[in-house]
């Protein structure tokens, strides 16, 4: 089951560090996120997300068993 971690305000909407979600694609993990909570679906459009390591926003990434998701939003600063 891939484990989603949430940085910043991306963790203050979600209300924890992670979470396990069960999801076969990037667009289905987001979409149940997003539908599961309105004020996390307002901060998931603005973020980057790094599936192992790797910044993608292609919906149809697959996510295996043991895939770390990382929600990463908008950073200020140099």
């Amino acid at each position: 089951m891939p484990r989603v971690r949430y940085f910043a305000g991306a963790r203050d909407a979600a209300g924890a560090d992670a979470e396990d979600v069960a999801a076969a694609t990037l667009g289905e993990l987001l979409g149940g996120l997003a539908a599961r909570d309105a004020g996390l679906a307002d901060v998931l459009a603005r973020c980057s997300v790094l599936v192992d390591g790797v910044r993608t926003a292609e919906p149809s990434t697959p996510l295996g068993g043991d895939v770390t998701v990382d929600v990463l939003p908008p950073f200020a600063g140099g």
